[in-house]
């Protein structure tokens, strides 16, 4: 029997899927990440710190991750000399972390290492097969964002 386009059946499967997706995009982000003596939780850092100063909450708000853990991060990327900490004038206690050449170098050979994996993948799926992908990816997270609760 098939199932018709809206079955709800299809939710656990495309869920599972995801997360097995999700899974190897972190296994292969911690081999890229590893060629450049990083990780991926710190690549994710540094990925987040660049563009403009942000402060080690602004980095968790974006990742959806704990302030603690992007706090530990941050720390270790200050001691590695990748990034540094610089006053905030708009929050004493809170700086900003903003990358140093060291790390905008790390992060710019990972990016590249990606953008390499990328097109690799890439080639390997029929172009209007990962249009309609994308498109579908974000349609699913647009519905899941209005069927979340309202956690205020």
């Amino acid at each position: 029997m098939r199932n018709s386009p809206n079955d709800p059946k299809l939710m656990p499967l495309i869920v599972a899927d995801v997360f097995e997706l999700a899974g190897a995009f972190r296994r292969r982000g911690e081999y890229l990440a590893r060629t450049v003596g990083q990780s991926q939780a710190r690549w994710q850092v540094l990925s987040a710190a660049p563009a403009e100063p942000k402060t080690v909450p602004q980095i968790a708000r974006r990742l959806g991750v704990s302030r603690q853990g992007v706090q530990r991060l941050a720390n270790l990327l200050v001691r590695e000399g990748a990034a540094e900490f610089q006053p905030n004038p708009d929050h004493r206690g809170s700086p900003h972390l903003v990358l140093t050449d060291s790390g905008r170098g790390a992060l710019a050979r990972l990016t590249d290492s990606a953008r390499q994996y990328h097109r690799a993948l890439a080639g390997q799926i029929d172009g209007g097969e990962l249009s309609s992908l994308h498109a579908a990816l974000r349609s699913l997270i647009a519905a899941v964002a209005r069927t979340e609760p309202d956690e205020n």
